[in-house]
């Protein structure tokens, strides 16, 4: 391995970045938000509009960001050089355990589909199959952030195409049969907590639109790539789930959508034919693949970053020979098998929603803690920029307050509970460090 010190190779541009940001955020949670958010209505429609406008906000919280700190490493240096050490900590500690978290709920997601796909696994245990593809895309990621990116862009590409075919059926039907959407319309009353409570699960589908930021250190002109890759990344996705949310919604009557385990395979099965939904269960994969491969290079970045600012073990900052972060992949793979193995069971399907909210609230410290960022430094007045810091970011917290209202008080007492499970960690490491004469980077 090579010295924890050296500066990695910035290997990332616009498209790997923007790959990043809309193949990490279209995972495997788009199959299943049609039928989450069946429930509510019309409310999705509102709740959505919420979601994609406080979104925007968060995105371009994030594009200021990397256009003001363009040598900085991602969120963690944003925030620990306007707020201090603990709030970025704290609020990247959370960030971190919901990221592996994450990645072992996507291995166990794919391998239900990959069975229906090939169904000569099926005699292989899940949890196996579960972990074969965790440390496939360890391995992927292993040859450096580039042969990751490269990875990333393909599957980006082909998870798209089932998107595209739900976006073609929903325009086909307006001609078609153009009264199709309007025979069994939702009948749940428009209501505002209805609407909170649906873009609270529709914020869970747009998390990744930090991505192109995590890796900032890898990336290319930073100021530009990062800034350009987070809004049109952000701004597509939002427009794709919006587009591929609202067909089901109107061309399958509620209470039969708010059932449905695969939404977009009933879609395709009642509109063009028995047997025609299987297909899906093939991008289905592709996608929650993207996805692993995606947030198994940011986790690994991330834990990198958080060793280099003395937060981790100095090991898990070391590069291997390609650059990528070893270490820090090792160690997060290794989390994430437990979690499989430790979770594999008909109760982590069940608790999907409740999963999702827990993660929600597990990342909302870092969005909300990146918006303060630009407060302070408008309060400061060091970057004069244009535009009005003061009001992006009084958006952004605005939005998240809100988002940590919609969530409730159980996910939000789980994410103050993540957070303060690192802090033994990070006084543990300091103490080491200091013990064996290492100066501490904490402000």
């Amino acid at each position: 391995m090579s010295n924890a010190s050296a500066a990695p190779k910035r290997e990332l541009g616009f498209w790997m970045c923007t790959a990043l940001v809309v193949g990490n955020t279209i995972g495997m949670g788009i199959f299943m938000m049609p039928g989450a958010l069946a429930p509510y209505g019309f409310n999705a429609l509102t709740g959505w509009a919420i979601t994609v406008v406080g979104c925007m906000f968060l995105a371009r919280v994030f594009a200021r960001l990397a256009k003001l700190y363009p040598a900085a490493d991602g969120p963690y240096a944003y925030i620990r050089s306007t707020l201090g050490h603990w709030p970025a900590f704290l609020s990247m500690w959370s960030y971190w355990v919901a990221t592996w978290i994450t990645n072992a709920t996507l291995a166990i997601s794919v391998v239900g589909y990959l069975k229906a796909v090939a169904p000569a696994l099926a005699g292989i245990p899940s949890a196996l199959l579960a972990l074969v593809l965790l440390w496939f895309f360890v391995g992927v990621n292993l040859f450096g952030a580039r042969t990751g990116g490269r990875v990333q862009v393909v599957c980006t590409a082909l998870k798209l195409l089932p998107m595209l075919a739900v976006m073609l059926l929903g325009a086909w039907m307006l001609f078609a049969d153009p009264g199709a959407y309007t025979r069994a319309p939702p009948v749940t009353p428009l209501n505002f907590p209805q609407t909170l409570a649906a873009s609270t699960v529709a914020l869970f589908a747009m998390l990744g639109l930090e991505s192109a930021s995590i890796p900032a250190g890898r990336v290319r002109d930073p100021a530009r790539n990062i800034a350009r890759a987070t809004l049109i990344g952000t701004l597509l996705t939002a427009v794709i789930y919006i587009i591929v949310s609202t067909v089901p919604l109107l061309l399958i009557p509620q209470a039969e959508l708010a059932q449905s385990g695969a939404p977009f395979v009933d879609l395709l099965d009642r509109y063009l034919g028995a047997g025609n939904g299987r297909w899906l269960a093939l991008f289905v994969v592709v996608s929650g693949l993207g996805a692993l491969n995606g947030w198994t290079l940011i986790v690994g970045m991330l834990t990198a970053t958080m060793a280099r600012n003395g937060d981790f073990p100095a090991r898990f900052a070391r590069l291997n020979a390609r650059g990528a972060p070893a270490g820090a992949l090792l160690l997060t793979g290794t989390f994430a098998s437990v979690m499989i193995l430790m979770n594999y069971s008909k109760s982590l399907v069940e608790g999907f929603v409740f999963l999702s909210t827990i993660v929600t609230a597990a990342s909302l410290p870092m969005y909300l803690c990146s918006s303060l960022a630009l407060i302070v430094l408008w309060r400061r007045g060091e970057r004069p920029v244009n535009g009005d810091l003061a009001t992006l970011g009084a958006l952004g917290s605005a939005y998240v307050a809100i988002t940590f209202i919609g969530v409730g008080h159980v996910p939000f007492l789980w994410a103050l509970a993540l957070a303060a499970a690192g802090v033994p960690i990070s006084l543990w490491v300091r103490w080491r460090a200091t013990a064996q004469g290492v100066p501490s980077v904490a402000s």
